[in-house]
């Protein structure tokens, strides 16, 4: 598999975990994924945020995302709300 197509599915990856429980995977859940060591989830992750294709990014000074549009991982003024559940903030 292509670094292209790795960051492809990592982005899928992220974004279905968003949608399932409501926040942001930890780089060593996107290894998991992928079946491979934890520093390489790590570079995948790093990799994927400086693509810099939609507004995301990690917490400064951490390997944490906080935002990965157009999902925050912190709570905002932008609640999101789908079939009466309120699990997700907005950016």
């Amino acid at each position: 598999m292509n670094d292209k197509q790795l960051l492809d599915k990592a982005f899928h990856f992220i974004m279905e975990t968003f949608v399932k429980r409501g926040d942001a995977p930890h780089y060593t859940e996107i290894a998991k994924n992928f079946g491979i060591q934890p520093d390489e989830g790590k570079r995948i992750l790093i990799d994927l945020m400086n693509t810099r294709v939609m507004p995301m990014w990690l917490y400064p000074g951490t390997d944490l995302i906080v935002s990965f549009a157009p999902f925050n991982n912190l709570p905002t003024q932008y609640r999101i709300t789908v079939e009466g559940q309120q699990k997700w903030f907005g950016q």
